[in-house]
């Protein structure tokens, strides 16, 4: 009898086919998951409960703009946990009708930021006139719908290869060192059975205790027992001003000396919780490709 075939792994992201989420949904996970585009942050977060994902794909951080804020706001408003992260280059292209060419070219469009992030090439072609828009995979999406050859967009080369478009430039970007850490997201009941041996990093939010020296005293456990302090950052909490949620990951090489820092950590805050236990993301490896 033949044995059927698992399950195929459903993963949601923010944006269109050939977004950057999407090329790190399949650089994570590879190539057999089937994703699910989602138009903002708030669907995909509900894309589980909606029965549409079985996990989901959010970026977390980039390392020129920071912390994407909406997808912390989110992830303290939802029941999901970190389980994998992965973090992907960003490099961006020129993208164009096949049979464009650089001289044809009278408008480009893209995301905001991704059009900032290009602002040395733009500057080049101060004819060119720069139009905003909702994600980088839908700008070329609709250059390429538009049947235009003066028109381009900024995006990935997944995007170009999603829409069978030309690319013009190549890594057009200010700064080669541009990339987002990403992290995949799943209900906090399943998250459990995805530890491994190998998930030595672990992501917090935590609300401090109101008395002097709480900061302190929430930070001195990870030194005392061994725990690596990576990141900190607070986050205004809405609706209760001047109170503050601070964000933390940290790395331990013994998970039996975080539960003791953590424990320790738990008398020092108001609220503490673990929003995952995962293997740290390789910045090299990720590179090859």
């Amino acid at each position: 009898m033949a044995t059927a075939n698992p399950k195929t792994m459903r993963v949601a992201f923010q944006g269109e086919p050939g977004a950057f989420s999407e090329a790190a949904a399949i650089q994570l996970l590879g190539a057999s998951i089937d994703t699910v585009p989602r138009p903002t942050f708030e669907g995909m977060f509900r894309s589980i409960s909606d029965g549409a994902a079985d996990a989901i794909l959010a970026p977390v951080e980039n390392s020129l703009a920071g912390s994407v804020v909406r997808v912390f706001d989110l992830l303290l408003e939802s029941r999901l946990a970190i389980v994998a992260e992965t973090i992907l280059p960003i490099e961006m292209q020129l993208i164009a009708l096949p049979g464009a060419s650089m001289g044809n070219i009278r408008s480009v469009a893209s995301h905001p930021m991704a059009l900032a992030q290009c602002e040395r090439f733009l500057a080049a072609h101060p004819n060119w006139k720069r139009i905003p828009a909702e994600d980088t995979a839908g700008s070329v999406r609709e250059a390429i719908s538009a049947g235009d050859q003066s028109r381009a967009a900024i995006a990935g080369r997944r995007a170009a290869e999603h829409y069978r478009a030309a690319i013009l430039a190549e890594r057009i970007q200010d700064n080669s060192e541009n990339f987002t850490r990403f992290v995949l997201l799943v209900p906090e009941q399943e998250a459990a059975a995805s530890q491994t041996a190998e998930a030595r990093k672990t992501s917090l939010a935590m609300r401090l205790a109101h008395r002097p020296g709480a900061l302190l005293a929430s930070l001195e456990p990870f030194a005392k027992h061994g725990v690596n302090l990576l990141k900190i950052e607070s986050r205004p909490i809405h609706g209760r001003p001047w109170e503050y949620q601070f964000f933390i990951d940290v790395e331990a090489e013994d998970a039996a000396n975080l539960d003791h820092a953590l424990a320790e950590v738990r008398k020092a805050t108001s609220e503490l919780r673990v929003l995952g236990r995962y293997k740290a993301a390789s910045r090299q490896s990720n590179e090859s490709k």
